[in-house]
């Protein structure tokens, strides 16, 4: 039998094996040495993960630290039905084969990532901020009747901890690995009466799983060097009504750009080993301050409303033929196509800033009624500036602009939106959501890959729609719940950055969704599972035209799947097992560009390939697969936990055109780690992540004008010690 049959069997099985009477026979008592409540935000008040309609897998920062989750791109690793990529500036997440995978300062994404609460609505800054964590939770499917912007598909909440009154509390976190990985974060709470403050400050640095061979290299790609300061100023009022939060953060990451493995390399078959002449590097950092306040107009009414201002930039430079050997167009000649092709050495520099102003306002109940409810509204306004130059005539740092980009995005979102949960009986509850949206897209070219427009070219979009979710769900006696939902999701439409490329227009996803929730065995195992249909219209789809991104519309997506996950709790011994199955096609054909394959395919416009129905849609790995298993036992005074865990995340494809060179084969990834808990202050950990030294492709880059496309490789065999201090809690 395949690996494929096999995985198939597996959910099969264990779907069918679930039945609503089951679902019910769980002992309604108080669990004894059994799993824990999972709280959860995703509807904007505290609840239990059992006790909502949404398919979603959440992780404590204690979860985090026993499976080793340190960045954002571990995530995948999990949590079933998320892929996520990182290239180039930016990290990207696809859920159920619903996201984005390219970078442009019109295009939305389409799973939102939230920090606090404050929306991130750019994933180039996604990733800086994954340190003294409280709890993450990833929300499959469409969001937007709750909070925030709207998704076509699902959300990522990420919450960090808040300083606690009267307490004074103290935590370090030290890693040190293999390839000189330098890990330490430091955190601490200092709390009054009614004023209390959280300062988190982390530092990471790591040498390049790449050697850059080339006799004339000017820097090794692939290393990390990142600073991120954190602080958290809460308030409270005599009478516990009023809440503030007032926060900021600063980020600085410092790189020698991305590892880039140059498809058809000849100078050596070690995935890890290239030849590159240029300086590349690449320079992110920005601030986020922000300012949450919560207010009881009564015991059952509360005002919720945040305010945040972010501003970050990217700076990079990139060789451009990704060789040591290519070279400059002469002095005496000019830059023109055929020249470039006679003389392929080049040097790419960007920059780009982001500074997004965000504003939410809710009104939701928090009483113990039959009704609860939320309202609210959303408004960002953003302005994001980008320049790119390309030299022509040298080929190790940029001096000279033979071909100047120059644009400017304004940005603006909003929209009001609300749900409302009514109890018909004790154990039957309904639900009605709805969303209406309005954004508007300015983009304007003041130089278009060549000189300077005179007057600049100004495009605009403006789109609108109305989105929901209605859901019937049926409560057990504290073990669980079934319910049955149906959402609509959207991604606005905007305008393209190269010139005389049309505007795109709104995505939109229908998903018709029905799941399970249960605790068995006196609360020792949680299962949950979920089942779904997505209808995808007008899929937005990137590509690169003229080294710029641009968004096309396909026509449209049908997918099927769903999820099962697993977790047990028996005295020492703990366990997990999660799998996404989806089954995501086209619905049609359609003519659209492949950046790696340029050409006219019979029936389409010219330069434009065809893309046949069913088609497997990009960023939609058929299985994705986790488990892991720990033990906990006492030695003398110290409690040793070894812990064992495997992942499988199938291929999948980085656009519509299957080849070689868009293909990111399957992989299967197992680590271990070895914890010993000291006692109330102390643990050290020894951990070994892709034990078998898995050589494997993390990514594949499309081509462009600036920057040959290629491979990202995994990180191989990685292994170190880590150390955590707690002190005061």
């Amino acid at each position: 039998m395949t690996a494929n049959r096999t995985y198939r069997a597996a959910a099969v099985l264990l779907l069918s094996g679930i039945s609503a009477p089951a679902l019910a026979q769980a002992d309604a008592a108080e669990p004894t040495g059994g799993l824990s409540e999972i709280v959860v935000t995703a509807e904007r008040r505290e609840q239990n993960l059992q006790d909502i309609p949404i398919s979603a897998t959440v992780f404590s920062g204690e979860e985090l630290q026993k499976k080793g989750v340190t960045n954002l791109n571990d995530i995948q690793q999990v949590a079933p039905s998320i892929a996520i990529n990182t290239f180039n500036r930016s990290t990207f997440i696809n859920i159920r084969g619903v996201g984005i995978a390219q970078s442009a300062p019109t295009s939305n994404p389409g799973v939102a990532y939230y920090i606090d609460g404050q929306l991130i609505p750019h994933e180039q800054f996604i990733g800086h901020s994954f340190y003294d964590i409280e709890s993450i939770e990833v929300l499959r499917g469409p969001q937007g009747t709750l909070t925030g912007q709207n998704s076509t598909g699902g959300a990522i909440y990420v919450r960090t901890p808040n300083p606690n009154f009267n307490e004074t509390s103290a935590v370090g976190d030290f890693s040190y690995g293999n390839y000189n990985r330098v890990r330490a974060m430091v955190a601490g709470s200092f709390g009054g009466e009614d004023v209390a403050m959280r300062l988190a400050y982390v530092h990471e640095e790591r040498d390049s799983y790449t050697r850059n061979i080339a006799a004339n290299a000017q820097s090794q790609p692939g290393n990390l060097n990142m600073d991120a300061l954190r602080a958290n100023l809460r308030f409270r009022g005599a009478d516990g009504r009023l809440n503030i939060n007032l926060r900021a953060e600063y980020f600085n990451v410092q790189t020698d750009n991305n590892a880039v493995k140059r498809r058809g390399d000849t100078v050596s078959t070690d995935p890890f080993v290239i030849q590159e002449d240029a300086r590349s590097y690449q320079d992110q950092a920005g601030y986020r301050v922000s300012g949450e306040v919560r207010y009881d107009l009564s015991d059952s009414v509360q005002v919720r409303s945040l305010l945040s201002w972010q501003d970050g930039y990217t700076h990079d430079q990139t060789d451009g033929d990704r060789t040591a050997t290519a070279l400059a167009v002469p002095a005496n000649l000019p830059t023109s196509g055929a020249n470039r092709a006679l003389y392929p050495g080049r040097v790419s520099r960007g920059d780009t800033v982001f500074e997004t102003l965000l504003a939410e306002v809710n009104l939701l109940s928090t009483g113990d009624g039959p009704l609860n409810w939320v309202v609210g509204g959303f408004l960002m306004d953003e302005d994001v500036p980008v320049t790119l130059l390309r030299d022509n005539r040298n080929t190790r740092d940029f001096l000279i602009s033979s071909s100047d980009i120059i644009t400017h995005a304004k940005n603006t979102s909003y929209s009001m939106f609300g749900q409302v949960n009514y109890f018909v009986t004790d154990q039957l509850e309904v639900l009605v959501g709805g969303r209406y949206s309005w954004d508007k897209q300015v983009y304007t070219r003041f130089a278009a890959a060549g000189p300077a427009l005179n007057p600049p070219a100004v495009g605009t979009a403006s789109t609108e729609q109305l989105t929901g979710k209605i859901g019937v769900n049926y409560h057990f006696n504290d073990n669980g719940m079934i319910y049955l939902s149906a959402s609509k999701g959207y991604k606005a439409g905007g305008v393209n950055l190269t010139p005389n490329t049309p505007n795109f227009i709104p995505e939109r996803n229908f998903v018709y969704e029905a799941g399970f929730k249960t605790e068995l065995l006196d609360r020792h195992l949680r299962l949950n599972g979920s089942l779904f249909y997505s209808d995808y219209k007008d899929i937005q789809l990137s590509s690169l035209v003229g080294g710029l991104p641009v968004t096309q519309n396909a026509l449209a997506g049908r997918a099927k799947g769903g999820e099962l996950e697993l977790t047990g709790q028996f005295g020492g011994l703990s366990f997990n097992a999660g799998v996404g199955y989806l089954d995501a096609k086209f619905a049609n054909s359609a003519c659209i560009s492949d950046t790696n394959a340029p050409g006219t395919d019979a029936g389409c416009p010219a330069n434009l390939r065809f893309v046949p129905k069913d088609r497997v849609l990009p960023f939609s790995p058929e299985w994705t697969v986790n488990a892991g298993v720990q033990y906990t036992f006492a030695l003398g005074d110290v409690d040793v936990t070894p812990r064992v865990q495997w992942s499988h995340l199938a291929s999948q494809y980085a656009t519509p055109f299957p080849s070689v060179n868009t293909l990111v084969p399957g992989r299967d990834l197992f680590d271990a780690r070895l914890t010993l808990d000291f006692g109330t202050k102390y643990k050290l950990e020894g951990f070994i992540n892709n034990i078998g030294n898995k050589k494997y492709v993390a990514t594949q880059i499309q081509n462009s004008s600036s920057a040959d496309g290629g491979i990202i490789y995994g990180a191989p065999r990685t292994f170190g010690v880590r150390l955590k201090v707690e002190i005061g809690k």
